[in-house]
């Protein structure tokens, strides 16, 4: 009887089976075709001289060894990508967490609010460049008409190279609303009996938002860190149009070197080189917050 009873089940669990990898087929030829069979291409190609007309040459290490040492365009658009992400990663954090503070609050009108401030990261990186080039465009962008209607002269946000990367890092702060409505979320899984009784003890709003907020949304806030340092060493959209990588260098960012190597020079092996090394800083840099996290992000069942 037992034995009658195990076969229906075992084809029950190949059939299961058998539907389960038929729904997941698209999913992994997708990845296999589109992920990682251009990831293991370019590995290969990063060891090769290739510009997309003839078959690739293999070098071995020559393209790594010409970018770290005679290529110093490299080192200028590394810079460039490490100071705007340093200063737009943590501003932009601060201001998501501020704004979603704000909008947090139990007044009327506030999905109207919400919605408002997070409109912005929806709109394709192409209009959005477009529309602060009239921001900041130093004659008569909004900006400086403004500033100039206060007694202030504004600078060459985009023609000046001492402001063109702040000019880019202030214009970051324009899509804060993708983090922000994450932080929003955090900030309501928090148990309101924690503000309760920190009032009892006598908390003001600062002593709160220093010892609840702020631990009770760190796991928000680990995993923004980190999806913030990914965007920002790939910036290169902003750069791209409205700046073109200058005044002088100023704006070259480490995706734009890496695109002028690709497609106009065609150097498609330097570029899969320069690529791969993006990869391996972006790692480093993502390993050593996960290894710092257990000192400052907070889980509630531990």
């Amino acid at each position: 009887m037992n034995r009658h009873e195990k076969k229906p089940t075992s084809k029950m669990r190949q059939r299961e089976n058998r539907m389960g990898y038929a729904f997941a087929l698209p999913w992994l030829l997708g990845f296999f075709i589109f992920t990682l069979y251009p990831m293991c291409s370019s590995l290969y190609y990063s060891f090769t001289n290739y510009n997309t007309l003839k078959a690739p040459k293999w070098i071995g290490l020559r393209n790594y060894i010409i970018i770290f040492t005679s290529d110093p365009l490299f080192w200028k658009s590394l810079w460039n990508t490490v100071y705007y992400a340093v200063l737009s990663v943590p501003l932009g954090i601060a201001a998501g967490v501020l704004i979603a503070l704000l909008l947090n609050q139990k007044v009327k009108g506030m999905r109207f609010f919400r919605t408002i401030f997070y409109l912005p990261t929806v709109v394709s990186s192409v209009a959005v460049s477009l529309l602060w080039m009239w921001i900041l465009e130093p004659n008569f962008g909004l900006l400086n008409t403004f500033l100039k209607k206060i007694g202030i002269i504004g600078p060459g946000w985009l023609t000046d190279p001492t402001w063109s990367k702040n000019s880019l890092i202030l214009m970051s702060l324009w899509t804060v609303g993708g983090g922000m409505l994450i932080y929003l979320a955090a900030l309501q899984d928090v148990p309101e009996s924690l503000y309760e009784a920190a009032t009892i003890d006598g908390a003001g709003a600062f002593k709160k938002f220093c010892k609840i907020t702020i631990p009770m949304i760190t796991p928000t806030l680990f995993y923004n860190l980190i999806t913030g340092i990914i965007g920002g060493l790939q910036v290169f959209s902003q750069a791209f149009i409205m700046t073109s990588g200058g005044p002088s260098y100023s704006t070259y960012f480490y995706g734009y070197h890496l695109y002028n190597k690709a497609f106009g020079e065609y150097q498609m092996g330097y570029a899969s080189s320069l690529a791969w090394i993006l990869l391996v800083i972006t790692l480093l840099l993502s390993l050593i917050v996960f290894k710092t996290s257990n000192k400052w992000v907070y889980y509630e069942g531990k």
